[in-house]
């Protein structure tokens, strides 16, 4: 249960930086500093990035609590990353994103959602 509560709280703070228009000020561009700024507007980066951060904290909470090493510290970052990834594309704004491809011709394809 605890690794379910981890992986709702970095899809959720993932969400927030992300897509949050609180951030919208804070934010840097895709184009700040070299091309770093794209960092900001990847679900994979920044959940990789939440997982970590709330690994370090998760002594002050009750929700999950993993012990501190460095095996568990990379591994709360790529469970982040993997699963706000998924989840990120998994739901949207209007509910699931489901995506088709349907054969329009013989020599092209339409791709849409449902």
């Amino acid at each position: 249960m605890e690794l379910i509560y981890f992986v709702l709280a970095c899809w959720g703070l993932s969400q927030a930086i992300l897509y949050g228009s609180i951030f919208d000020k804070i934010r840097p561009s895709r184009e700040w500093l070299y091309g770093f700024g794209k960092l900001f507007h990847c679900p994979m980066c920044v959940g990789f990035h939440i997982g970590w951060f709330l690994f370090v904290i998760n002594g002050f909470t009750e929700l999950f609590n993993f012990e501190y090493t460095v095996a568990n510290f990379f591994i709360c970052g790529w469970v982040s990353s993997a699963t706000t990834y998924s989840l990120v594309n998994l739901f949207g704004d209007s509910g699931f994103n489901i995506f088709y491809t349907k054969e329009v011709s013989n020599d092209t394809e339409y791709t849409g959602h449902l």
